[in-house]
């Protein structure tokens, strides 16, 4: 043990004090936020400002235009399809919508012209237009007032209880989805990340010839499973690292956008107001007040159900370090098996996709099954499965409900599987990490694990 313990610091160490480690610590959580509001600001930015041309010769907007929005406005041109056009090309609209002379009960016809295609938000937004503008002319020849019909509807404010043996809590499924999603993600992350780190490092040794004077000293098992121990805890320092500064970060933006009491006791008062207001003041379009409370108003209630979803986090921390840790020392072993057993880089793909199939595939039925049916029978076998287990377990979690026993089942099973696991890894390993200048194939390998000595 003094051997695996001597190779584990080594391991730890190079890594931690290496430039590109902190660098990574500390940009770390600024990267995984740009990674996922980035897109959402180009998305917003390519997509603001929108100015779309109405020739309305069918006179289907002769009340008036839709309403603006923060990333579309209309305006009128002439009804006339040919000095439209010409318009169109002047004043540099980003779309002219044609609306021709049509029957109301069959609206064809319609034309939408572009310069350079449509993105789908805009078109689905002109197509949004058109087809409230259409409704609202069937409405009036109908004899129903449009503003009656909105007044007829109702958003339901839903709270979900759990309801079990142990007593009712309680519980928020999108808040849950999104844990589970979370831990997930982590998981796999951290899997692929320093997995690979143990497969190029082991590559590297055989490569350099380095991994010849070192097993004159130790045996081959003791120095894989040091390797294995010692990026594990690179991992954890890692990750802890990310954890603190996440803490950091979240606590000095929650000062910018938790909302005040004074904004939320605002949106307060304006639901009220409106909820007593008559069918008139209902009709009448939000003003820029309204609009800021009704944000405030989402806010605080955002802010509310993340305070009432009643998730069980001690329990949820330990199982996530528990997977965390059981997951990267399972395939941990295997990535360094297939280090061992390959020269270069381009020859892991065929050992690769075995290996990781069963992660990806974890992920691709989350969607589907484990967070919509987190205690069904994929999700329960899929949990016990050492191979799917860290991730699927920890999708399951956040939703409550999962017995006790089968969380210790679970565990036993992880724990069993990188046990078997490394002992294979161990039989590999040993012999590949010698073997240059040949092509490894399943059967070799095979043989490999039946060698004596």
């Amino acid at each position: 043990m003094s051997k695996i313990w001597l190779i584990a610091q080594r391991e730890y160490l190079t890594r931690v004090r290496k430039k590109s480690f902190l660098i990574m610590s500390l940009i770390g959580p600024l990267l995984t936020v740009a990674l996922f509001a980035v897109p959402v600001l180009i998305a917003k930015m390519s997509d603001s400002g929108k100015v779309v041309a109405i020739a309305d010769a069918g006179g289907l907007f002769a009340d008036k235009l839709p309403e603006s929005k923060d990333d579309i406005s209309f305006t009128r041109v002439s009804p006339d399809l040919a000095a439209a056009k010409q318009e169109f090309q002047k004043a540099k609209y980003d779309a002219l919508l044609y609306v021709p002379k049509m029957d109301i009960g069959n609206p064809t016809g319609f034309q939408v012209f572009s310069r350079k295609g449509l993105s789908l938000t805009l078109e689905n937004d002109i197509r949004r237009a058109a087809n409230k503008a259409i409704e609202n002319r069937r409405l009036q020849q109908a004899g129903i007032d449009r503003s009656v019909l909105d007044n007829l509807k109702a958003e339901v404010d839903l709270q979900t209880v759990s309801l079990s043996e142990a007593g009712e809590k309680s519980s928020s499924t999108g808040i849950s989805t999104g844990v589970a999603y979370f831990f997930g993600f982590l998981i796999y992350i951290f899997i692929f990340l320093y997995g690979v780190q143990i497969m190029r490092g082991v590559m590297e040794e055989k490569t350099n010839r380095i991994v010849e004077v070192v097993i004159s000293s130790v045996k081959p098992f003791q120095l894989m499973m040091g390797k294995v121990l010692g990026i594990a805890g690179v991992g954890f320092t890692q990750l802890a690292l990310w954890v603190l500064l996440s803490m950091g970060i979240s606590s000095v933006a929650s000062t910018f956008i938790s909302p005040s009491k004074a904004v939320v006791s605002q949106a307060a008062s304006v639901s009220a107001s409106t909820a007593d207001a008559d069918v008139t003041a209902i009709a009448r379009p939000d003003t820029p007040a309204d609009e800021a409370a009704k944000k405030s108003n989402f806010t605080a209630k955002a802010f509310q159900a993340l305070d009432n979803a009643d998730l069980n986090m001690p329990l949820l921390l330990a199982c996530f370090l528990f997977y965390f840790l059981g997951g990267y020392l399972f395939y941990g072993a295997l990535f360094g098996a297939i280090g061992s057993a390959v020269d270069s880089e381009t020859d892991t793909q065929q050992f690769m996709m075995p290996v990781t199939m069963p992660l990806v595939l974890t992920f691709v039925v989350s969607q589907a099954i484990l967070t919509t049916n987190p205690n069904g029978s994929v999700a329960f076998w899929m949990s016990m499965i050492p191979f799917t287990s860290p991730i699927a377990m920890m999708m399951r979690l956040p939703f409550g409900g999962v017995p006790a026993w089968q969380i210790g089942l679970s565990m036993a099973l992880l724990i069993a599987g990188f046990m078997g696991t490394i002992w294979l890894a161990g039989r590999i390993y040993r012999v590949g990490i010698l073997m240059y200048g040949k092509k490894v194939t399943y059967g070799e390998l095979s043989k490999w694990l039946f060698y004596k000595g």
